[in-house]
């Protein structure tokens, strides 16, 4: 557990996300305890919302399911400070971080405008869509150069945006390492921590699919044929893709618990690597580097591996992605005493889909919820395990059900995996947090809660949220609700105050009009001699505190600026988890032009009809055009190339192609000629002339068919 002599621990002490089907870490964890697949399919509105030919989606190999986030786009401009046109401008995805970003702190317990110390910000988004739909529309901003939309858009402004708006002046770090991102941007600020460079961080990612839409299924490729991801599980196809954002809070251990914070789970140690070239491939993992980024992590948490019993894997679904990860997990994990099927094993994806630069923190916040709750939920859509992975001989068991985390002879323990594609791993390993000692504030004793916002409407929904906070959470001391109201909270224009001794007053007082003002009482009208009044080592009446309180409450209301930290000289209350501001969203979007159907183009019957080889030498001179849409990074071979002979006859993997491009030409192929080949055609006939013979022979065969329907129709 932390100790004083242990400065290398990182405690998380907030959290906030956007993810499927959830909007705060408790609807997510609500999600995840009840077994919710958050995965649904786009409707017709939707995709019809986004500019797609509606036609388009009758196709048997269109897959309309994604982990989706509601409300895309909705976002309060005037909180933030935009103007109508940027906020419209700006990606859905900074956004959504941004929000995320400031509701973390304010659950961290700290006003995230006046945080004490330096905050860094360690985060990553993919890249979407969505300023070329702004740039189609440009009319749309007048005055706005290429350099703004960027700006607006590109992932590496996304930490500089955020330490930018809440003021924020440590290091500002954009991390780029495909699906591992987040998990690295976790790493990389608890480095900063430990090496001084800041006094607390943000760490996280976003990714948004946009323009909205779900995908074309390639037998051989990476993504489900059903939408539905089976981690681990012997019918396992592929993955979904998933929105999301997380957020995470972290200080150095120890600088947490002396200042009071609500530590949710503690980091120990964590680590990153890279794949190298020892793999099949750019895309492909390795065993090698997932076992090594394992181990590493271990050392760097000081802990063996015998003592972890919850693991929630990377977890694509994939054929190939799962026995790897399990080989490397197994690997990693036999460095000591582990007892077989003693680990349980999870992944977030078969929940909420693969939300790629949002994947890592996904499953870090899940994990830190586990061992806050001591509870691990289930692992969705397992039926039997993958004949390939060898459980048997692994300390591994996929968790199929929720169970209790029970006690163990060490802390609970989990490691939390996310690897990217271009090889880069990353692996933390988290305890939980030390037991937080009870408040030996009394209850009957009266209370100063304060909330603000900057118009009336919030004021009251953040009077509303309170209220019911207080009612889920009678066990919250109102000591503590009221430490971190003070002192967490940014104050506003718009302010209102309740004092009160218990729960039930504080829920009345919350739920009822804000009272109008009262006469003065003859009591010090200073905030700072009330302040040292209340803060004062002697004890007050109850009578007479709840009046110094009224009075401290009405001069802030009004105003007056209150060091609140001096009613916490001698001994200040632990901060708490608690609603954070109520966002004023309106809609800031652009959507692609309706959709307008084109002409629809000759079908190539004569190609399969000649039988001179004209056809023939039509399609290998198309297809070797293809080849080189695929292969001209290769710098063996490019699309100007195709008439000097450069393509034909030679192998399209001599030429640098591998698995993942084959399903790109497979779907060149099929734009071009209106055939779909299987994937195993590129790998029995890999050169041009050999897989012209293969295209034209799918070609003869729908013509057959299609002549055989048109004979039938007039018969």
């Amino acid at each position: 557990m932390i100790g004083a002599d242990n400065d290398t621990h990182i405690a998380v002490v907030g959290m906030a996300c956007r993810l499927p089907g959830a909007s705060t870490p408790e609807e997510y964890w609500d999600n995840l305890v009840a077994g919710v697949d958050s995965v649904r399919p786009f409707s017709r509105e939707e995709l019809q919302e986004w500019g797609h030919d509606p036609d388009s989606l009758t196709d048997p190999r269109y897959v309309p399911m994604h982990g989706i986030i509601d409300g895309i786009g909705e976002f309060d401009a005037d909180f933030f400070q935009f103007s109508a046109r940027d906020a419209t401008m700006l990606n859905p995805q900074h956004q959504l971080f941004l929000e995320c970003a400031w509701e973390a702190l304010e659950r961290a317990g700290y006003d995230p405008r006046a945080t004490p110390g330096t905050v860094g910000v360690y985060a990553g988004a993919g890249r979407n869509g969505y300023g070329s739909v702004v740039q189609a529309q440009a009319d749309r901003f007048p005055g706005v150069d290429g350099l703004a939309l960027l700006i607006a858009n590109e992932p590496e402004h996304l930490s500089t945006r955020v330490s930018y708006k809440l003021g924020l002046t440590g290091p500002s770090m954009a991390v780029m390492t495909a699906c591992s991102t987040s998990l690295v941007a976790v790493h990389e600020a608890s480095r900063a921590l430990l090496a001084g460079e800041c006094d607390v961080a943000l760490a996280g990612g976003v990714s948004l699919r946009l323009p909205r839409s779900g995908y074309l299924y390639r037998e051989g490729g990476t993504m489900s044929p059903d939408g539905r991801c089976r981690t681990f599980s012997a019918d396992a196809r592929g993955i979904v893709g998933g929105d999301g954002a997380g957020v995470v809070v972290l200080r150095r251990a120890q600088d947490a618990l002396d200042d009071g914070d609500h530590v949710h789970a503690v980091i120990r140690g964590s680590a990153v690597n890279n794949d190298g070239h020892d793999r099949a491939g750019f895309t492909a993992p390795s065993v090698r580097g997932q076992a090594e980024v394992i181990r590493l992590a271990h050392a760097a948490a000081e802990v063996g591996p015998e003592t972890i019993s919850y693991v929630e894997a990377h977890g694509t679904g994939t054929p190939v992605g799962d026995p790897i990860e399990v080989t490397a997990l197994t690997q990693a994990f036999r460095s000591g005493p582990v007892t077989p099927g003693s680990v349980l094993l999870g992944s977030v994806k078969t929940n909420i889909g693969h939300t790629d630069t949002a994947a890592g923190v996904a499953g870090l916040i899940k994990a830190v919820l586990a061992l806050e709750h001591r509870t691990v939920p289930a692992t969705l859509n397992f039926e039997r395990p993958n004949p390939v992975i060898d459980f048997a001989d692994s300390p591994f068991t996929v968790n199929t059900e929720r169970r209790d985390w029970d006690a163990s002879p060490f802390p609970r323990r989990a490691g939390v995996s996310s690897f990217g594609i271009g090889g880069t791993n990353a692996h933390v390993v988290l305890e939980e947090a030390p037991q937080a000692p009870l408040s030996a504030e009394p209850v009957e004793r009266g209370m100063l809660l304060v909330l603000s916002a900057r118009t009336p409407e919030a004021l009251r929904a953040a009077s509303r949220r309170l209220a019911q906070h207080l009612l889920r959470h009678p066990e919250l001391p109102l000591s503590e609700v009221a430490c971190t109201l003070q002192l967490g909270r940014h104050a506003f224009a718009h302010r209102r105050y309740v004092v009160c001794a218990d729960h039930a007053g504080a829920v009345a007082a919350l739920t009822a009009p804000a009272p109008a003002p009262v006469a003065d009482r003859a009591l010090p009208q200073q905030p700072d001699a009330l302040l040292d009044l209340l803060g004062g080592t002697g004890d007050l009446p109850d009578q007479e505190r709840a009046a110094l309180l009224d009075a401290l409450g009405r001069l802030w209301q009004d105003g007056a600026p209150v060091d609140w930290a001096r009613l916490y000289a001698a001994a200040r209350p632990r901060r708490v988890p608690l609603p954070t501001y109520p966002f004023e969203r309106r809609t800031y979007l652009v959507r692609p032009e309706p959709f307008v159907r084109d002409l629809p183009a000759e079908a190539p019957r004569d190609l399969a009809q000649a039988a001179d080889g004209t056809a023939l030498e039509s399609v290998e001179d198309r297809l070797a055009v293809l080849f080189g849409k695929v292969l001209g990074g290769s710098g063996q071979v490019d699309s100007g190339q195709v008439d000097s002979g450069e393509v034909d006859g030679r192998d399209f993997f001599e030429l640098g192609g591998d698995s993942l491009s084959a399903v790109q030409l497979l779907s060149l192929v099929e734009d071009e000629f209106g055939v779909s080949p299987p994937l195993e055609a590129v790998f029995d006939a890999p050169t041009v002339p050999e897989f012209a013979v293969v295209i034209v022979d799918l070609l003869a065969t729908l013509h057959a068919t299609e002549t055989d329907s048109e004979t039938r129709g007039t018969a």
